[in-house]
C-alpha cells in the first residue's frame, strides 16, 4: 500500500506542477506554442528587412537559429540575396503592398539545396513570409522526369534498332552475292594479276560493308550470339597485347583484375568487341596520351539501383569497367553516347557505331552498361553481366586447319533470293555436291517428293514466303527424319533462335557468309 500511495502522490505533484505552469503562461506563450507547431515556416520582416519573428519551422528551413536571426537584416544574414529573384519579390511586396508567390530553389552554405513554396504578403510590421518545404516532392518529380526521359530514349533506340535491323538484312543478301562472286573471280583470275587486283578492291569494300551491317545488327540486338560460360579475366588477358597495339605507346594500359571474380555467360567474340570498342573510345578521348584502366570485380545490384535503372534485374553480377583520364564529356553528349551514328569526331573519322554496337551487344546478352563522365577529368564505362554458378569452359586453341574435302552428298537448297540461291548453288556444285533448288518451303516439299534418292542435308533460309525454314524442317522430318538442316539468315528473331541466341543442336549461318565458311559449316554438319 505504501508504494501505491507514493505513486499516487508523485502523480499528483506532476499534475499540480503542470497546472501551475499553465496558470502562469501568458497568451503570447499559447500563440508561440501554436505557431511553433505549424507545418509551415513563418517569418516576419520589418520595413528595414529585419527579422522580428521566426517560428520553429522557419528556423529549421533556414538552418539558422531564431536567436541568430531576430533583429538581423536579411541582406546581412544572406550576403548577395539582394541580387536574387526572391528578394526582388520581397521588395515588391514591401513597396507595393501586394502579395507575391514563387517556388524558390535555395542553396545552403554547405552546397546542399532545398525547394520551398514561398507566399509573401504585407502586414502591419512589414511583410510575412510563409514557407513550405517541397524538397521531397521535387525529388520525386525529378526522378519521374528522369525515368520518362530514359523510357523515351529506350523507345527511340528500339525504333532505330528495328530500322537498322531491317536495313542490315536487305544489305546482307546483296553483299552475300557481291562478296561471293568476288571470291569466285579471285580464284579464276589467278593468272591475271591486274584484273585480280581490281576484284580484290571490290571484295575489300564489300567486306567492310558486311562489317558495317554486322554492327547494325549488334546495335539493333538482332545478331546471333553463341554464349558460353567464361571468366572476364580470361578475356582481358587474351586481349592485352592487342589492346596495347590499339591504343598506342603514349597511353598506359593498366589492368586491375579481381582474382576471385565470378563467371558469366556471354559470347566471347562479342565480349571482345565490346572491350575493344570501349578501348577505342577511351583512346580517342586522350589525344595527348594518358591512362586506360580495365578493372574487373564482383558486384551486387540491389533493388534501389534497379529502381533507377529499369532494365536491371537485381542480383549478383560481374563487372568490367573501362576508364580513362581524358577529355570527358558534357551531359548532352553523355545522354546521346549510345545513339547510332552519333559522333563528336570530325567527318570521316568514325562511323559513330562503336558505342552503339557495344550497347546493343551488352543488352542482348542480358547485361547492363552505364557511363559516368566529368568534363576535363575523364570517363568510365561500367558493364555488368549476370553472374552464373557454372564453371568456365576451356577454349580449344589447338584446332588444325585442314583442306576442305570434296562433297558427294545431295543438298536441297531453299532460298527465295535468286541471286543468293545462284551463288550458293554454284559454290556447292563446284565442291562436288549434288544440288536441288527450291524458292520456298512449299516448293522444297514438292522438289523432295519428286526425288527418290536420299537428301542428306537441307540448306534453308529462315524467312521465306508461304512457309518459314523452321516450319519446313518440321514437315520435312515427318518423312525424312535423318535429313540434317542448316539455316541461314540476315535476321535472327525467329523460331529457331531463342532471344537471339542459338539453341543447342541448331546449325546457323549469318548472312553474308563467305563461300569457305559456308562449305566448312556444311562439312561439319554432314560429318557430325
Amino acid at each position: 500500500m505504501n508504494e501505491q500511495q507514493q505513486s499516487i502522490e508523485a502523480l499528483q505533484h506532476k499534475i499540480a506542477a503542470l497546472e501551475a505552469k499553465l496558470a502562469s503562461a501568458t497568451p503570447e506563450d499559447h500563440w508561440q506554442s501554436i505557431l511553433d507547431g505549424m507545418f509551415e515556416g513563418i517569418q516576419i520582416l520589418d520595413f528595414d528587412y529585419r527579422y522580428v519573428y521566426v517560428n520553429k519551422t522557419a528556423a529549421i528551413h533556414s538552418r539558422i537559429s531564431r536567436e541568430e536571426l531576430i533583429g538581423k537584416r536579411m541582406v546581412d544574414m544572406y550576403p548577395g540575396i539582394d541580387t536574387t529573384e526572391v528578394f526582388g519579390l520581397i521588395q515588391r511586396c514591401m513597396v507595393e503592398r501586394t502579395p507575391q508567390q514563387m517556388i524558390n530553389h535555395f542553396t545552403y552554405p554547405d552546397g546542399k539545396t532545398g525547394w520551398f513554396d514561398l507566399r509573401i504578403s504585407p502586414n502591419q510590421a512589414g511583410i510575412l513570409i510563409l514557407s513550405v518545404d517541397i524538397s521531397a516532392h521535387k525529388l520525386v518529380e525529378e526522378q519521374l522526369r528522369k525515368n520518362q526521359e530514359q523510357l523515351f530514349h529506350s523507345q527511340k533506340m528500339e525504333a532505330v534498332g528495328q530500322l537498322a535491323g531491317g536495313i542490315a538484312h536487305d544489305f546482307n543478301n546483296l553483299l552475300m552475292v557481291i562478296n561471293g562472286y568476288c571470291q569466285t573471280l579471285l580464284e579464276e583470275l589467278a593468272q591475271h594479276p591486274d584484273q585480280k587486283e581490281q576484284v580484290q578492291e571490290i571484295l575489300t569494300a564489300g567486306t567492310r560493308a558486311a562489317a558495317l551491317t554486322h554492327q547494325l545488327l549488334a546495335f539493333s540486338r538482332k545478331q546471333v550470339l553463341e554464349p558460353r560460360v567464361l571468366n572476364l579475366n580470361e578475356t582481358v588477358h587474351n586481349m592485352e597485347k592487342m589492346l596495347r597495339r590499339l591504343i598506342g605507346e603514349d597511353i598506359e594500359l593498366e589492368a586491375k583484375l579481381d582474382p576471385n571474380l565470378g563467371d558469366t555467360m556471354v559470347d566471347p567474340g562479342q565480349l571482345e568487341q565490346v572491350v575493344m570498342n570501349l578501348a577505342v573510345n577511351a583512346r580517342d578521348a586522350m589525344p595527348k596520351g594518358g591512362r586506360l584502366t580495365i578493372e574487373t570485380k564482383n558486384a551486387y545490384l540491389d533493388e534501389a539501383y534497379a529502381m533507377t535503372h529499369p532494365e536491371v534485374t537485381p542480383g549478383s553480377h560481374v563487372l568490367i569497367s573501362v576508364s580513362d583520364n581524358g577529355t570527358g564529356m558534357t551531359e548532352e553528349v553523355r545522354s546521346r553516347i549510345f545513339e547510332p551514328f552519333f559522333s563528336t569526331k570530325a567527318a570521316g573519322k568514325g562511323t559513330g557505331l562503336g558505342l552503339a554496337t557495344a550497347h546493343g551487344i551488352v543488352k542482348q546478352s542480358g547485361g547492363h552498361i552505364w557511363v559516368y563522365s566529368e568534363l576535363g577529368k575523364g570517363t568510365v564505362f561500367k558493364v555488368y553481366f549476370p553472374r552464373v554458378d557454372e564453371k568456365a569452359e576451356k577454349r580449344d586453341t589447338d584446332k588444325i586447319t585442314e583442306e576442305m574435302p570434296m562433297g558427294t552428298e545431295t543438298i536441297l537448297l531453299v532460298e527465295d533470293e535468286e541471286g543468293v540461291r545462284k551463288l550458293v548453288s554454284r559454290t556447292l556444285r563446284k565442291k562436288g555436291y549434288t544440288v536441288l533448288e527450291a524458292t520456298n518451303g512449299e516448293d522444297a516439299l514438292v522438289v523432295a517428293g519428286k526425288h527418290d534418292s536420299t537428301i542428306q542435308l537441307v540448306l534453308s533460309d529462315v524467312v521465306m514466303p508461304k512457309m518459314s525454314g523452321p516450319d519446313l524442317a518440321q514437315k520435312f522430318h515427318e518423312t525424312r527424319p535423318a535429313t540434317k538442316f542448316v539455316f541461314m539468315s540476315g535476321y535472327t528473331e525467329h523460331a529457331i533462335i531463342r532471344h537471339g541466341m542459338i539453341d543447342g543442336g541448331i546449325a546457323f549461318l549469318n548472312k553474308p557468309c563467305p563461300p569457305d565458311e559456308l562449305l566448312k559449316k556444311i562439312r561439319e554438319v554432314l560429318g557430325a
